[in-house]
């Protein structure tokens, strides 16, 4: 018997259903292809500096920088100009202090940053981060109390007074990121009370205590003096605690929520997006890029394949909204098309 005729299907094998056949060229795949990552949903991070802080590439996130006001404003125009219609603002400042006073400061980084970006382009969406680990000396996301813990309580009126002078600036979405327990609540009240009804909430409402955030304590200038942040921030292995994270903060009135880290919680998203009645976002953090892009640079992985394969990823796994530092290079390379 020749090897043709030992390796021929059997006749009890049913052939008649081949997924392959939609798999046969570029157009077939296109064509069929159940999940894509849209340009629009997007959100490129952005690191802001006072005046006396040091700008330019950060040396554990290759291709990302730091940006003076003015030079997030030009970075602002290429994203508008590539389809890239969100950023999320980061600021650095010249001042910290035991109170994060300079987060709140009416002439903040952040909200010169804001009112700038507004202005040149006002189409862009602009999302503020609002927290106080990079604007507290000591690092962590709050008042310490008086056992070097983090207040929750006193820390929700600061988030509170920071968040309403991010409105004032003209932000388009506020992102409470510190995991404070009732922090979108009280943000809520105070925006309502001021007249910023219309502004939404992006909360991250899950935020697990990550190995991935590195990076971006380098880019941010904020690593904690002391201890860590695991007393407010998730335990990684807790999923259903996830889930009534999320459930608290849609009672108390997200109007998006975000999961992050995304790589090694992609059950969580598609868990959260599946009892969420808003949009669910994740985020591609600083560890996940460097990894990137330290593998690419040593020949090891194809960067834009794989850089695809995530993002799709995250899609497929049910999120509304990718935040990520590939946004301005997948657009460079798909904006086109």
């Amino acid at each position: 018997m020749s090897v043709r005729e030992l390796l021929r299907p059997r006749t009890a094998i049913d052939l008649s259903k081949r997924p392959r056949r939609l798999r046969a060229t570029a157009a077939l795949r296109a064509f069929v292809r159940e999940n894509d990552v849209r340009l629009e949903s997007l959100v490129q991070p952005l690191f802001i500096t006072d005046p006396g802080q040091p700008s330019g590439e950060i040396s554990s996130m290759p291709g990302i920088f730091r940006y003076s006001v003015d030079g997030a404003v030009a970075e602002c125009r290429e994203l508008s100009a590539l389809g890239i219609n969100a950023v999320l603002l980061f600021g650095i400042p010249d001042f910290k202090d035991a109170y994060a006073s300079s987060a709140h400061a009416p002439n903040g980084v952040v909200q010169r940053a804001i009112a700038a970006i507004k202005t040149a382009i006002p189409q862009m969406i602009v999302i503020a981060d609002l927290c106080n680990c990079e604007y507290t000396d000591h690092g962590h996301c709050g008042i310490l109390d008086d056992r070097g813990d983090v207040d929750n309580d006193a820390t929700l009126e600061l988030l509170a007074k920071t968040g309403l002078s991010y409105a004032m600036a003209g932000v388009d979405i506020i992102a409470p990121s510190d995991m404070m327990d009732g922090r979108v609540a009280y943000l809520r009240e105070t925006l309502d009370a001021s007249g910023f009804t219309s502004i939404p909430i992006m909360s991250y409402a899950v935020k697990f205590a990550s190995g991935f955030y590195g990076p971006f304590r380098d880019a941010a200038d904020s690593t904690p003096q002391f201890g860590d942040r695991r007393t407010y921030q998730m335990d990684p292995p807790n999923a259903r605690e996830a889930l009534r994270e999320a459930a608290l903060d849609l009672d108390e009135g997200a109007d998006f929520l975000i999961v992050k880290p995304a790589l090694a919680y992609m059950d969580l998203i598609r868990a959260v997006a599946e009892i969420s009645d808003v949009p669910v976002a994740c985020y591609n953090v600083s560890g996940e890029y460097a990894m990137v892009k330290a593998a690419a640079r040593n020949g090891w992985i194809d960067e834009d394949r794989v850089i695809d394969e995530t993002l799709v990823g995250f899609v497929r796994a049910g999120a509304d909204i990718i935040i990520t530092y590939f946004a301005k290079s997948y657009a460079q390379r798909h904006a086109k098309r």
